[in-house]
């Protein structure tokens, strides 16, 4: 990824700090095909019917998904997408099942920067009418991401919006295979760039608040602020988890998203929150093991 000076770089965050929040920020057996070669595993359904070839792809989430400012600031770039994307250094999902060519007629982004998992089931609702044969699912950071912990979307909440969005799925395609992606460990992130004085500068403009605001701050009150923050996401993967186990053709990534450990070169320079391309690859990475694998993760 290109170096950006200082200079410029705080230049251009500065005269984005107004919108920044306001754009969306808040193991296993490998399949036979090596990642990125185009050429997908042999469509052989396991025991429990899932096919490990899908041949159309329909994305929905957050801002992650879109890749924000994955190639410029404040911008979404789906291209560079990891569930969806045609980027080359990224290798999509889409783009590993399928072949480029293939993808690029046979694969849709409804995901929308900003949305939580209330949002989740109109993104759906517009999914199915694509009739994909897989959709890959990843929400939840900006469940967490608020201004303050107590505004953080209630555990209960957070079943119910995934329950309905499932349900909705299913009324719709009752065949259609869901991939589902655990919620990044937003205290590790924190962890990963408190020491350096440029990403906590970025950060202070009010990206992911409830976790990365003070991130200077060791007192007490600030340790709990940010544990409150973890176990939060630690119940929604829970409940992520859970709740697809319910439905034979739904996968979970295991937690995969949550323990990968994203350095700063796997995270955008412009806001040191959401995935570079980089970061993008390594997520198409984990969604590609577990679609195709021989048995879902344990």
């Amino acid at each position: 990824m290109r170096e950006r000076s200082r200079r410029s770089r705080g230049a251009a965050v500065a005269a984005a700090a107004a919108l920044l929040c306001g754009a969306g920020l808040a193991g296993c057996d490998a399949g036979d095909g090596p990642p990125g070669s185009g050429s997908s595993p042999a469509a052989s359904p396991s025991p429990s019917g899932w096919d490990r070839a899908p041949k159309s792809v329909a994305a929905v989430g957050d801002s992650i998904t879109r890749a924000l400012n994955a190639c410029q600031v404040l911008s979404d770039c789906p291209e560079a997408s990891w569930a969806t994307g045609g980027d080359t250094t990224v290798d999509s999902l889409a783009v590993r099942l399928l072949g480029k060519a293939e993808a690029a007629g046979n694969s849709w982004n409804d995901a929308v920067s900003g949305a939580r998992m209330a949002d989740l089931d109109a993104q759906m609702k517009k999914a199915v009418a694509h009739r994909p044969e897989l959709v890959t699912v990843l929400a939840g950071a900006n469940d967490a991401c608020r201004a303050t912990t107590s505004a953080m979307t209630p555990v209960a909440d957070f079943r119910a919006q995934f329950v309905k969005a499932l349900g909705t799925l299913r009324e719709a395609l009752p065949r259609a295979q869901v991939y589902v992606a655990s919620v990044p460990d937003l205290k590790r992130l924190w962890s990963a760039g408190r020491d350096d004085p440029a990403v906590k500068k970025i950060w202070s403009l009010g990206i992911c608040p409830s976790m990365l605001g003070d991130a200077d701050a060791l007192d007490a009150a600030s340790d709990e602020r940010r544990d409150r923050v973890r176990a939060r996401v630690v119940a929604y993967n829970e409940v992520l988890e859970e709740v697809c186990a319910e439905d034979r053709l739904c996968r979970y990534d295991g937690g995969a998203v949550f323990e990968h450990r994203f350095g700063t070169a796997q995270l955008s320079s412009w806001d040191y929150f959401h995935p570079s391309k980089d970061g993008q690859a390594r997520l198409a990475e984990i969604a590609y093991r577990t679609v195709t694998a021989k048995r879902p993760v344990a």
